[in-house]
């Protein structure tokens, strides 16, 4: 199955996310979900976990878990840079 649309989900970021990643990225939800559709990979690698690779404002890695349950959630966990 593949990952949803970002613009078809709601989008939940963890405080750590917030506070360490989407402030010094300057980023709002709206980039997340930019980042999310404009993906170079995405990787299973858990029952429910997904690792996004992204090139939206530079190389960065974000790592969210999908919640299937109407309405479908993605929930950022934690990001990276490089």
């Amino acid at each position: 199955m593949p990952f949803p649309d970002p613009y078809k989900c709601k989008i939940r970021p963890s405080k750590h996310f917030v506070r360490d990643y989407m402030r010094r990225w300057n980023w709002d939800i709206e980039d997340v979900r930019i980042a999310i559709s404009k993906a170079n990979k995405i990787d299973k690698v858990g029952k429910s976990k997904y690792e996004i690779w992204t090139t939206h404002g530079g190389n960065r890695k974000l790592i969210c878990v999908l919640y299937e349950s109407e309405p479908r959630e993605i929930f950022i966990i934690s990001g990276a840079e490089g």
